[in-house]
């Protein structure tokens, strides 16, 4: 891996290094959500979702789109993602006893 790829990778890996935007990315892997369905669907206030999704999207995570008043938010690379957080989720699994 050469120096550019590892610093854009280390990049992605900081914009998901937080509990609520890799449940943001979970629940954005069976598609689109709108900022209240992921309001109601975390528990959290809107101001606090909507600061994780727009550093989701300032790193090219996450595309948006708006319809009439409301925003739909997706994952843009989704089998990329979907593999990433796979493979996070089954590490933290099988290493959660050690």
């Amino acid at each position: 891996m050469n120096k550019k790829v590892a610093e854009k990778a280390a990049e992605v890996l900081k914009a998901l290094a937080h509990p609520t935007r890799l449940r943001i990315v979970e629940l954005l892997q069976d598609g689109e959500m709108c900022v209240s369905e992921l309001v109601d669907a975390l528990g959290v206030k809107e101001p606090i979702a909507s600061q994780q999704l727009n550093k989701m999207k300032d790193k090219n995570i996450l595309g948006s789109c708006r319809r009439g008043c409301m925003v739909f938010y997706y994952l843009k690379d989704k089998q990329i993602i979907d593999e990433l957080l796979d493979c996070m989720v089954e590490h933290c699994k099988n290493n959660h006893s050690k």
